[in-house]
């Protein structure tokens, strides 16, 4: 049973890990676009805490949300349609999450909850619906991957993809066609 345990508290370790590594590149990423932005309009713009930050809060919400079968839909379906659902109902879920987290916050601080809502994209309905855009296409190669890994074995998708090992066909192998 410990040893069970520990297999268990590993995995999920690393799951973690990989998500909030994941989430911090995205972000990452939508920082510096931020900054190019910022500077094609000469402001100056350096502020790259919010990217680790928010990888790991929302890395544990991604775990935990995943745990609970978040978004378990199209389980029969051809994989483009959970990688797809997927990646909007958890852009959805980490910016609900986001919100909540900034008004909380605010709230703390001392702002009321309208001073303290978080103007995502810019604000208002449109800056909302590009962000919902930009960041489900984002996520889309991370539940691609994720999706892949369950119907063919975490350790055989991380084996095609991170050796040299070739799939067999018959007539020989994928390289030699």
């Amino acid at each position: 049973m410990p040893n069970n345990l520990a297999h268990r508290i590993y995995h999920q370790v690393i799951q973690f890990l990989l998500i909030a590594i994941y989430l911090f590149v995205v972000f990452g990423v939508l920082a510096v676009h931020e900054e190019v932005v910022a500077a094609k309009n000469h402001i100056a713009y350096h502020f790259y805490g919010f990217a680790i930050i928010n990888a790991l809060i929302l890395g544990k919400v991604i775990l935990v949300a995943e745990d609970l079968h978040f978004a378990n839909r199209f389980k029969t379906s051809p994989l483009v349609y959970p990688i797809i659902f997927k990646s909007i109902a958890f852009t959805i879920l980490l910016l609900v999450f986001d919100v909540v987290e900034e008004v909380v916050v605010g709230v703390f601080k001392g702002r009321t909850v309208a001073e303290s809502f978080p103007d995502i994209g810019g604000g208002g309905p449109r800056g909302i619906f590009f962000m919902v855009v930009i960041i489900a296409i984002l996520l889309i190669p991370f539940f691609a991957f994720r999706e892949i890994g369950q119907v063919i074995g975490e350790r055989e998708l991380h084996s095609l993809m991170f050796t040299r090992k070739r799939l067999q066909f018959a007539g020989g192998t994928a390289s030699e066609r």
